[in-house]
């Protein structure tokens, strides 16, 4: 079995003295994993977090593990790293892709959006809060939160929308919102009120929020 496609190298970690297991988010198959053979041992065209590049993956059967071929093109992430505000939206992005999305099944919108946030996070524009926001909301979107603020859920009403289910990702008005304000979420979105979602689907989950996640700050 072979898959071949464009994508993101988000985590390394050895195996053995020699090997590395790397997970690679990709356009076409979403989350990738498998072995670089002697990623350990290369002295160049070193695979790193954050770079971009060609991907083909390979294994026997679609249960082994598989074996990488990587050819990097450009490291994001050697730019990224020399402002601590945008690294630690790399690395809660790469972390929340690993960890919350399943194994190969293609999620191309959101590897477009994570290309473009990444982009953004070179040019460190004065707006990162907002950037790495829509990407947040964009990842709930594929978990199934699609966030919905356009309406009060109950009256239909686009008017006073100052609340937020936690339940539905839909929006309340103040009227609505009355007899539930200590179990709903306070508008304007802001990123404790999606760090809430996140919290909420790994503990369904049996898991637990990624650390850079939690100390993200920006």
């Amino acid at each position: 079995m072979k898959l071949e496609s464009y994508g993101i190298l988000i985590e390394i970690r050895p195996i053995g003295e020699r090997d590395s297991v790397a997970r690679i988010f990709t356009r076409d198959y979403g989350v990738l994993c498998g072995m670089l053979k002697g990623a350990q041992i290369s002295k160049k065209n070193r695979s790193l977090v954050g770079q971009v590049g060609s991907v083909s993956w390979n294994a026997r059967v679609d249960s082994q593990l598989g074996v990488f071929h990587w050819e990097s093109e450009k490291n994001l992430g050697a730019i990224i790293m020399m402002n601590p505000k945008s690294l630690g939206c790399m690395n809660s992005v790469f972390a929340l892709v690993a960890t919350l999305l399943p194994e190969r099944e293609n999620y191309e919108t959101l590897y477009l959006q994570t290309e473009n946030l990444l982009n953004g996070l070179i040019l460190q524009t004065d707006n990162i809060n907002d950037q790495y926001l829509y990407w947040e909301t964009g990842l709930l979107q594929e978990l199934g939160y699609a966030l919905d603020m356009g309406k009060c859920s109950g009256c239909k009403t686009t008017d006073n929308l100052n609340y937020l289910s936690p339940r539905t990702g839909r929006a309340v008005c103040d009227e609505c919102a009355k007899p539930y304000l200590d179990k709903l979420f306070k508008l304007p979105l802001t990123l404790d009120v999606t760090k809430k979602f996140l919290e909420k689907i790994y503990e369904h989950q049996g898991g637990t929020i990624p650390l850079s996640r939690k100390i993200l700050s920006i």
